[in-house]
């Protein structure tokens, strides 16, 4: 007799899904794993290092409100009712063939960071009517915006049927470094340049210094409103000034803190609009002066010198969060830019990055594609919150200037990159292929150095600076240094911790040897003499432990090791300090290369 295949069942057949049931059960595991709470809310919920509370679960109560609609205000879903960003790729050297190659591929726009000089190299065969381009000339910005508008008169470029000339972009003037010259360009583009932008609000050095997201966002607003102050102060109405500015922010590879970054800088340009009077005004391009124009450009912190093949994992997913988040513009970094100047093929990776998720996985096709997640929505608003906390903060030391000079913002964000750092060092946060799963026999890259005022400008924390730093000292040595895995009883039994203690050993370019599967304190003490170890460290279950640690630490030492450590968190006789999950893996690995003899 056959048997009918059974009906699938509509979600309506299932039992309702609700925050007390989601309790019940989560208290459940909670319990089994010895954790006494009332509240599994606040048990299983963490804080950003600036402060933002993640919880473990949202539902439609976490909703914040109606965040209104694409192109209209806040802009929280969007600065323009229609998707897609410009795909900008930034080059350092005047190279017109690179350059070439990226607009024949897919880049929509030019970043240049270039000397003045170099501009006419570099823009020969650009149609400047057609590519926006932004500038990047630090202290020589008005002389390189000067080169730029003359090029633009040599060629005629014109708006279609004549009329004003049509150069897009941003000239990158900083209205708090220099002042002057962001006015001067202001008034140029307000006058003959109506495509084009003056000032760029760089939100990136803020978290480059080791700040979060909440506090990158409270400094652009806050230097958003300096520019304003000095826009305006030189003449500019507010229309003008709003109409002048673009902002930077960095894109990380957590990718729902990127998207909720974006939205919320939106919804808090536009508190600044409102509040200044701003609503619905024609900005450049047709679009609103109250919204707030982003440049995403994927972070610098983030990016790792060891294994750097993993950065393509880490800007394709900060990519995909900038075009989620609703960027304007975005930069994917290529994945060689810790080591120097990017090769052809790390430029192509970078810009097929974007082109894939645009014209492949369609990221482009939707607006906001977020928008209405319970996270995301609920996320956007605490990152507000305690952005436009943080900016009163600054408003009250006497606004951005005044903040800078004083430290008080140096000391905000170095306190952050503090927390930050500890998570690192314990592995907390971890960084795949430089504290997690390092390759010991990987080649290293090269590449041709920066020019000396680009490698200037990239100065800045990295996530990977102290496992990276240890990694060259061991490389320096010339016998690697190496610690004895002592592996006590079978395979099943001592797997795991021993897994674990290589890889934490590894992060630091520390070699590791294992003795193999026995539990004879001699055979183990021979294998670490033979080895040419001078620090061991037990591996095995707890159960073995009980009858063997203290016995092999012996051994051990009777062979001349000079640090014994343990992999768990039992206490044993003859042991002298524990690895485990979340200890300070950056002590271990400098407190070892101490006991090897290697001066750091």
């Amino acid at each position: 007799m056959t048997v009918p295949p059974e009906e699938p069942r509509s979600a309506a057949e299932f039992p309702p899904v609700t925050r007390d049931r989601w309790r019940e059960l989560a208290l459940g595991v909670l319990r089994k794993s010895g954790v006494e709470t009332g509240s599994p809310e606040e048990e299983l919920a963490f804080t950003t290092y600036d402060g933002v509370k993640i919880a473990p679960i949202y539902d439609a109560s976490d909703l914040p409100g109606d965040p209104g609609l694409p192109g209209a205000a806040p802009y929280v879903r969007g600065s323009r009712p229609e998707g897609g960003w410009e795909v900008r790729q930034r080059h350092e050297v005047p190279d017109p063939e690179a350059i070439l190659a990226d607009l024949e591929n897919g880049v929509t726009s030019l970043w240049l960071a270039l000397a003045p000089e170099d501009l006419p190299r570099a823009l020969e065969r650009v149609y400047l009517d057609l590519i926006s381009v932004t500038l990047d000339a630090g202290k020589r910005t008005r002389e390189a915006a000067e080169v730029l508008f003359a090029l633009a008169g040599e060629r005629r470029v014109s708006a279609p049927g004549g009329g004003s000339v049509a150069l897009t972009g941003n000239l990158g003037a900083d209205a708090l470094a220099d002042a002057r010259t962001a006015i001067e360009l202001a008034r140029r583009c307000v006058r003959d340049h109506p495509g084009l932008r003056a000032v760029v609000v760089d939100a990136a050095p803020y978290h480059e210094s080791g700040g979060g997201d909440a506090e990158e966002l409270g400094c652009s607003v806050a230097a958003g409103v300096a520019a304003l102050r000095t826009l305006v102060g030189a003449g500019l109405t507010m229309e003008q000034a709003f109409g002048q500015l673009e902002f930077r922010y960095a894109a990380t590879a957590d990718q729902f803190l990127t998207i909720a970054k974006l939205r919320a800088a939106r919804r808090l340009w536009a508190r600044v609009a409102e509040v200044c009077g701003i609503s619905g005004v024609s900005g450049v391009s047709g679009v609103s002066g109250a919204a707030q124009r982003q440049h995403a450009v994927t972070s610098s912190a983030m990016m790792t010198a060891r294994d750097p093949w993993v950065n393509m994992l880490r800007t394709t997913l900060a990519c995909f969060a900038a075009g989620t988040g609703g960027a304007d513009a975005v930069t994917v970094q290529p994945f060689d830019a810790r080591l120097g100047l990017p090769d052809a093929f790390a430029r192509r990776i970078a810009r097929n990055t974007q082109s894939l998720l645009v014209e492949e996985a369609g990221v482009a096709r939707v607006i906001d594609p977020a928008g209405g997640s319970f996270y995301v929505e609920r996320l956007t608003e605490d990152l507000a919150g305690r952005a436009w906390t943080w900016f009163q903060e600054i408003e009250r030391a006497g606004g951005m200037a005044d903040a800078l000079a004083s430290g008080f913002v140096a000391g905000r964000l170095a306190a952050t990159w503090e927390r930050h750092a500890a998570g690192i060092a314990r592995r907390r946060d971890p960084i795949t292929g430089v504290s997690e799963f390092p390759d010991l026999a990987e080649k290293p890259l090269s590449r041709r150095p920066r020019p000396e005022e680009a490698a200037a400008g990239s100065a800045g924390v990295h996530y990977a600076q102290e496992f990276e730093a240890l990694r060259d000292l061991a490389d320096a040595q010339k016998t690697r240094p190496k610690v004895f895995l002592a592996t006590i009883g079978p395979v099943a039994a001592h797997t795991a911790r021993a897994s674990f203690a290589a890889n934490l050993f590894q992060a630091g370019g520390i070699a590791t040897v294992t003795g193999g599967a026995v539990t004879d304190p001699g055979e183990i003490a021979a294998a670490f003499a033979a080895g040419g170890a001078k620090v061991a460290c037990l591996c095995s279950s707890d159960r073995l432990y009980a009858g063997h640690a203290e016995a092999v630490a012996a051994a051990l030492r009777g062979a001349g090791a000079v640090k014994v450590w343990l992999a768990g968190k039992g206490e044993f006789e003859g042991v002298d300090a524990n690895l485990y999950a979340g200890c300070d893996a950056l002590g271990v690995l400098r407190t070892t290369f101490e006991d090897l003899g290697v001066a750091r």
